[in-house]
């Protein structure tokens, strides 16, 4: 896991074990409750990086899939399924998430 000093988790947060080495999160990222970061799918067979940028938000239930890339400063409202990589500075909404600017 690469995983910031300065990073908040949620004790109700779950950042996947499975396959750890895939873990990367930058700097003063913020884990809502019962948040999701993915790295693996053992029904797909998928083993892949997944990567949250700088002073990023994941709000509570938000889920991340594995392989995907969160810009930096960007925010997934609470209960968001992020299936795409997001740019810099913009919000995930829904499930699948609609990505927009901030």
């Amino acid at each position: 896991m690469d995983i910031a000093h300065d990073v908040h988790i949620a004790d109700t947060a779950l950042i996947d074990r499975t396959w750890p080495k895939g873990v990367h999160i930058a700097q003063g990222c913020v884990f809502g409750e019962e948040s999701v970061l993915l790295t693996h799918d053992m029904v797909r067979g998928v083993y892949r990086d997944t990567r949250v940028g700088a002073r990023t938000i994941v709000g509570p239930r938000a889920i991340i899939m594995p392989g995907i890339s969160i810009g930096e400063d960007c925010v997934l409202e609470p209960g968001a399924v992020v299936t795409k990589d997001m740019p810099d500075r913009s919000k995930a909404v829904g499930n699948p998430a609609q990505v927009m600017p901030l």
